[in-house]
């Protein structure tokens, strides 16, 4: 509808000699200023030589002189505001077709034929999912599919961190501990024992008498454990390393040899830690609803990376005092110097990420790649990006980068190297068991398990995607569970209110039934809300902004829960009933479908 009025506007502007080819719509914020307003009448006044309020009337006594279907009336307001007024069977036939598409509803076609490379959910292996991946793979699982329903063909992929310094410290430590050159008491000795049969062989666990039963269901019980004993070591390697010159010596080492494979024990080690990572983010990612296409590990892009930079020196890069930098200021002055190879010869992160992009677009040849990462790297990216620019331009063109803030609590930023880092199963496992708590004490809920997890990872996300990409994100557990205000638990229990509603309307054999000759309903403010979830949807897909559809379902689900308690829905004696279930079914579906698209799944019961 939003295209058809800006045809007409152009169209009455030509008629008063004036060429525009951009008109801004928007929503008044008061529903009862209309349906749509331009101020096209004071950006164009001044052109005119004319009074804003003037050229505004002139422009409506254009439009109303031809009749426009579904436009009830067109209005002057304020000093030259154009305000348009949608017809009661504009609102009418909206919620037949949002029952006729269902699940289509609010989806298009506008990107079909477009091949779209998505990458996010980059975890760093060999330690915990923590929870800046959590934000990240909420923000890229949503921002997935909404470009998956614009008809976009998608390719999901993750980036796994399967080299450097942090990883060969852990290799390290455990390499001591096999060599028995390290006490382990310090550490949980039977978990550890038992990660560590993941690396040695079946008589060295006999030795420690540890049981050997199906590697398969083994891995599949404790992973969680092992995972939890590798971050222990994870933060005791660090604090070794920042203590024992020695053990710096021994990581430099190792870490040349992971990246040459050259030793056949440390590679065992290695190779063992990274399949148990990978099992372990897989179970992870799957939580939040998440899966992928393909990996491309920084091993790879190390590869690629060296080589380009290395094929690029004199032209792009140039040799510094052993290492081989990119002068970015020379391009550009707000931009900073990098190094992309350090003076041992290695790529550095940036290089990495030059062979990441390479990887991608010989890979896939994508029309756009879309990568993100947390907002930290904002800087960063864009050096990397401008001395991509100079190798090949045509990258960087179809190349988008998002950055997010990140999840804080009252405590502070946490830090994993310092050991007092919350995981996203933290998080996740205390909000559930809270959810589980509160279940308890009812007992309508029929499989409260699955129920309590959709609860629980609805809140924690909801709680991530309701704000803008780009700003930190305080997480009150109170609040994200919260059955009144602006939370994912609120949109799951209108959503499964609405379902009640519909059961119990088909209990009394009410069936939904919209005519405009059958019905003396008002249009309301549900009505007024629910055309407008297409339009949502798609600003939301072009600023790759997931927090328009939340602040959009939490409008849509306060009026339908006001329309809800001043009406009796269900009710077979009201002429009515059949266009109040139709619109409570259309209610339910828009909640579905933006929920499906925030990545949060829709309990039928609560």
């Amino acid at each position: 509808m939003s295209n058809e009025i800006k045809k007409i506007i152009i169209k009455a502007l030509s008629e008063l000699g004036i060429e525009a080819e951009n008109i801004h719509l928007e929503h008044p914020v008061d529903l009862s200023m209309g349906d749509y307003s331009t101020n096209v009448a004071m950006v164009y006044a001044k052109e005119k030589k004319t009074n804003p309020k003037e050229l505004a009337e002139k422009i409506v006594s254009h439009l109303v002189a031809r009749p426009i279907n579904y436009l009830d009336k067109v209005e002057v307001a304020g000093p030259g505001f154009i305000n348009f007024y949608l017809s009661k069977e504009f609102f009418e036939q909206n919620i037949v077709d949002i029952l006729k598409t269902k699940e289509k509803w609010g989806s298009n076609e506008k990107l079909k034929g477009q091949k779209i490379l998505i990458e996010h959910s980059s975890p760093n292996l060999f330690k915990e999912f923590h929870i800046g991946h959590m934000v990240n793979n909420s923000i890229g699982e949503a921002i997935t599919r909404i470009i998956k329903n614009f008809g976009a063909d998608v390719k999901v992929i993750s980036y796994p961190s399967d080299v450097g310094l942090g990883i060969a410290k852990v290799v390290s430590f455990i390499d001591d501990i096999l060599k028995d050159k390290r006490e382990i008491n310090s550490l949980d000795d039977e978990i550890l024992k038992t990660i560590l049969t993941n690396y040695i062989s079946d008589d060295t666990a006999k030795n420690w008498n540890i049981e050997i039963v199906d590697q398969e269901e083994r891995k599949k019980e404790i992973l969680i454990h092992q995972i939890v004993t590798l971050g222990g070591i994870y933060v005791a390697s660090n604090i070794e390393y920042k203590n024992k010159k020695e053990f710096q010596e021994k990581v430099t080492e190792i870490n040349k040899k992971i990246y040459d494979k050259s030793d056949k024990e440390i590679n065992k080690i290695y190779e063992a830690g990274k399949r148990l990572t990978l099992q372990y983010f897989e179970k992870i990612v799957a939580r939040l609803g998440s899966k992928f296409d393909d990996y491309i590990f920084e091993s790879e892009a190390g590869e690629v990376g060296k080589k380009l930079v290395e094929d690029n020196i004199g032209k792009v890069f140039k040799k510094s005092d052993g290492a081989v930098i990119f002068n970015a200021e020379k391009f550009d002055e707000s931009l900073h110097t990098r190094v992309f190879l350090n003076s041992q010869g290695l790529p550095t992160y940036e290089a990495k990420d030059l062979g990441l992009l390479k990887i991608k677009f010989d890979k896939y040849n994508p029309d756009k790649s879309i990568f993100i990462t947390d907002n930290e790297q904002n800087e960063y990216m864009k050096v990397m990006l401008k001395a991509t620019e100079q190798i090949n331009p045509d990258w960087v063109k179809k190349t988008k980068h998002i950055g997010h803030g990140r999840l804080r609590f009252p405590e502070g930023r946490l830090s994993s190297r310092e050991g007092n880092v919350l995981t996203a199963v933290d998080v996740l496992d205390e909000v559930r068991n809270d959810v589980w708590g509160k279940m308890n004490e009812s007992n309508k809920v029929e499989d409260k398990k699955s129920v309590s997890e959709k609860i629980s990872v609805g809140a924690v996300k909801y709680s991530i995607l309701k704000s803008s990409s780009g700003k930190n994100i305080v997480f009150d557990k109170e609040k994200a569970l919260s059955l009144e205000g602006n939370s994912g638990p609120y949109l799951q229990y209108t959503y499964a209110r609405a379902k009640s509603v519909l059961d119990k309307a088909k209990q009394e054999n009410i069936k939904s039934w919209v005519s405009h000759s059958q019905t003396n309903e008002v249009v309301g403010e549900v009505e007024k809300l629910l055309y407008r979830f297409p339009e949502v949807v798609e600003r939301a897909g072009q600023e790759y902004e997931p927090h328009y559809i939340a602040t959009y379902l939490f409008e849509l689900a306060q009026a339908f829960n006001s329309f809800y308690g001043n009406n009796k829905i269900a009710d077979k004696t009201d002429e009515n009933a059949p266009y109040k279930v139709a619109l409570t079914e259309a209610v339910a579906h828009t909640i579905k479908n933006g929920l499906y698209l925030l990545g949060i799944e829709t309990p039928e019961r609560l």
